[in-house]
């Protein structure tokens, strides 16, 4: 059994660019379990601090470790991101999939095997063969999230990941994001949409403007929030 890279650790995280911090003095810690959602406005620092998580981005100051220690390719093997706009491979559906389970060293039979039962998971089954870039948005996206689960990550971070789709492939998108979760995949997730965090969220953390507002419960967030802006922003008022 392979042991867990999580607790993910968050400290004085800072994210500096056109003359501010656009994520400033940041610090969290996420274990296994429940499904975080980072929640704010636009421009409150989200995207920004999933990307520094998954190790995407270099912070300007502060640190993300994993179980004590600094991200490194093993670590990186255990953790997956699927983005607003899923990037997807001149190739095909399954393809998309098995290319990125050789890139792990996975042989070609259980490659094959693992691909198809992603497809399957998500609905995708039938479209195996089909060129993926003639998916439809919401299509796309549920590849994006076969291909992250057929890689079995220990924690997938997601930006956003319905915010082009119509309500019924939202729905879908919803649906396999709570299968993922309850197969044991830690779930991070921005999105600005608080009727989706309200379905999905275990546990919310409020950003604007770079800081970290609020963190706790979902129950307890939307119930009662402690900071005025979090409850402007449930009221749906503008936050500047």
């Amino acid at each position: 059994m392979k042991q867990s890279i999580l607790p993910l650790s968050v400290e004085n995280l800072v994210y500096h660019a056109d003359r501010s911090n656009l994520v400033d003095d940041l610090n969290f810690k996420l274990e296994t379990g429940p499904r975080t959602i980072l929640l704010g406005p636009n421009g409150a620092g989200k995207s920004l601090t999933l990307r520094m998580c998954h190790g995407l981005l270099q912070p300007t100051s502060g640190a993300v470790s994993w179980r004590g220690r600094n991200a490194s390719n093993d670590l990186l093997r255990e953790q997956a991101m699927v983005f607003q706009r899923p990037v997807l491979l001149r190739r095909s559906v399954i393809g998309n999939i098995t290319y990125a389970l050789a890139l792990r060293g996975i042989n070609r039979t259980h490659r094959t095997r693992r691909a198809v039962e992603a497809l399957d998971r998500t609905g995708l089954g039938a479209m195996a063969q089909r060129a993926a870039r003639r998916l439809s948005a919401g299509e796309q996206q549920r590849l994006a999230l076969a291909r992250a689960w057929a890689l079995t990550p220990q924690i997938l971070f997601l930006d956003e990941p319905t915010a082009n789709l119509d309500p019924a492939a939202t729905r879908q998108v919803e649906d396999i994001i709570s299968a993922m979760h309850l197969a044991g995949t830690k779930i991070v997730m921005t999105t600005h949409d608080i009727a989706q965090a309200r379905r999905l969220a275990d546990e919310v953390l409020f950003l604007h403007h770079g800081q970290l507002l609020e963190r706790s419960t979902a129950e307890h967030f939307f119930n009662e929030p402690r900071s005025e802006e979090a409850r402007a922003f449930l009221k749906g008022e503008l936050l500047w």
